[in-house]
């Protein structure tokens, strides 16, 4: 039969307390949602900085304002969104909590530190489409990773209308008075 020892302390090898726990470890992890970016993790204890205490998450409904709000800028961009779309957004716009026109035509997807974003774009009749959709890519992609940190992988804008000069704003002032 075979016996195991404990090697006990001496003076050569004082007694070692228990190597401390990653910080990490200390706090229970959050899974990670599929629309939320964590975009810095910190450490816990009174010994870290206080800068890095803690985690900073981004939601991917933040990412979807910031996006629509930058492509909105472009020029030659009339709306974000198709017609059923936009008719849809202005009832929900009605009820509380409901998803605001600034994130209306705006899909992202949202990793650990990288976001993927899809815009339905209405523009301008006479607008240079191929040129109005680079600068709406360069726009997001600067805003976006300015504001979150986020490295923006892709920007695929869908052209899904022309506004022509004589159709009706649909905002503007009523046609009867």
């Amino acid at each position: 039969m075979a016996t195991s020892t404990v090697p006990q302390p001496t003076a050569e090898s004082p007694a070692r307390e228990p190597a401390p726990r990653p910080a990490d470890e200390l706090l229970p992890r959050q899974p990670a949602d599929a629309h939320t970016a964590t975009v810095s993790e910190g450490t816990a204890g009174a010994q870290a900085p206080a800068a890095s205490r803690g985690r900073t998450s981004i939601a991917g409904g933040v990412v979807e304002k910031i996006a629509g709000l930058a492509a909105r800028e472009v020029p030659g961009v009339h709306a974000l969104g198709g017609a059923l779309s936009r008719t849809l957004g202005a009832v929900r716009d009605r009820v509380p909590g409901g998803r605001g026109p600034a994130a209306r035509g705006v899909r992202v997807e949202v990793g650990q530190r990288q976001t993927a974003i899809e815009l339905d774009v209405v523009v301008e009749y006479g607008a240079q489409i191929a040129d109005l959709a680079r600068e709406v890519r360069e726009d997001v992609i600067a805003a976006v990773e300015r504001m979150t940190g986020l490295e923006v992988i892709e920007v695929n804008v869908a052209i899904v209308d022309v506004r022509l000069p004589d159709e009706d704003p649909g905002d503007g002032e009523p046609r009867v008075q």
